[in-house]
C-alpha cells in the first residue's frame, strides 16, 4: 500500500487533535473495506516522520497526547508567537497555570484542596480552565457534601506537549539545596 501514508497524513492534517493509531486504523478499514494492519499504518507514520524532518518543511509530525499531530518547528516560533500574541485569549494566566498545576499533580481534587493549597478562591480559575477544557469534572467526592472532583483532560496533555502525566516534572526536579536551622552551609 505505498499511497496508505498520503492517507494518513490527510487524516492527521485534518484532525484538530492528535490522532491516535486505532482511529486511523478505524478510518482506514472503513475507507479500504478491509483491515489495514497497525504494522502498515507504523510504517507510514515513520515515512511520513522522516519526510517532515527535513529542513523544507516548516512543521513536523509529532507523536504527543497518544496520537500524532502535524507542529510548527522550533525555528519558527518567533512568527508563530506573534501569531498567538494577537489571539491572547487563549493565554493562562499565572492564577490558572497555579490552579491547573495543582490540579495536574493531585488530581483528582476538589475545589476545597485547591483553594487551601494556593490560600486564596479559585473560582473564576477553575471555571476559565474548564472553558478551555484544560480540566474535567471527574466524578463527585465521597465526603461531606459530596464536592465534584476535578483532574485534566486529553487536551491538557496536547497543550503542554506530554504523552502520559508520568512526563509531567516531579518536583523534585525543581527543590534546590535547603538550608535546615542550625546547619551551617558551606
Amino acid at each position: 500500500m505505498e499511497f496508505l501514508h498520503k492517507h494518513i497524513e490527510a487524516l492527521i492534517f485534518c484532525s484538530p487533535s492528535p490522532l491516535g493509531i486505532e482511529e486511523i486504523q478505524k478510518c482506514l478499514t472503513e475507507m479500504f473495506e478491509s483491515e489495514v494492519p497497525k504494522e502498515h499504518i507504523l510504517q507510514a507514520l515513520g515515512t511520513l516522520q522522516e519526510k517532515y524532518e527535513g529542513d523544507d518543511y516548516s512543521f513536523s509530525l509529532n507523536h504527543l497526547g497518544g496520537g500524532y499531530q502535524f507542529l510548527t518547528k522550533p525555528a519558527y516560533q518567533v512568527s508563530v508567537s506573534i501569531l498567538l500574541k494577537h489571539q491572547s485569549h487563549k493565554r493562562l494566566s499565572t492564577a490558572q497555570l497555579e490552579t491547573l498545576s495543582i490540579i495536574a499533580y493531585k488530581q483528582p481534587v476538589t475545589k476545597t484542596e485547591v483553594e487551601h493549597i494556593r490560600g486564596v478562591s479559585c473560582d473564576y480559575s477553575i471555571q476559565k480552565l474548564l472553558e478551555k477544557e484544560l480540566v474535567l469534572i471527574k466524578g463527585k467526592s465521597d465526603s461531606v457534601g459530596r464536592p465534584i472532583l476535578y483532574g485534566t483532560s486529553e487536551k491538557f496533555m496536547e497543550y503542554f506537549g506530554i504523552n502520559h502525566l508520568t512526563d509531567l516534572p516531579q518536583p523534585k526536579d525543581f527543590a534546590g539545596e535547603q538550608n535546615e536551622i542550625g546547619e551551617e552551609k558551606e
